[in-house]
């Protein structure tokens, strides 16, 4: 049977996070040029890598982007996007951590910026991102 919502575009697997400070404030970092979506705000995170859970890729990507230490019972699951851009399909779980080690700092020429999140919708971000900001309203 043929599918008229099967796009052909490949799912890439991202998981993202919303880290919450003592002050009730999202950490959002900046799309350093060069990169796709450049200049857009986004949640911490990353792409998850071959035999690496969702949970596991947050905690590698905290540390290794902006040198933050959590552990995976810390991550609590809050909602996920699904979009579609142009050449694939973005599924993105959203994980809250309020419990991690060290100062946030950009070891990737990105900007960070905590934020309240009444005021997320303040900064650009891309097409999945921006619907969960809700989400951080309802919780926080």
């Amino acid at each position: 049977m043929n599918d008229p919502a099967n796009t052909g575009k490949r799912l890439l697997l991202v998981a993202a996070c919303a880290l919450v400070d003592t002050d009730g404030r999202v950490l959002l970092a900046q799309r350093p040029e060069g990169k796709q979506l450049a200049g857009l705000w986004e949640f911490p995170g990353g792409k998850v890598e071959p035999g690496e859970t969702p949970e596991q890729c947050i905690v590698r990507e905290l540390h290794e982007e902006i040198g933050i230490d959590t552990e995976i019972p810390c991550l609590a699951p809050l909602t996920f996007a699904s979009h579609s851009y142009d050449d694939f399909h973005l599924l993105m779980p959203l994980f809250v951590c309020r419990r991690f080690r060290g100062i946030a700092q950009p070891r990737e020429g990105q900007a960070l910026k905590w934020v309240r999140p009444k005021q997320m919708r303040d900064y650009p971000m891309p097409p999945a991102d921006a619907p969960l900001i809700p989400f951080l309203i309802d919780l926080l």
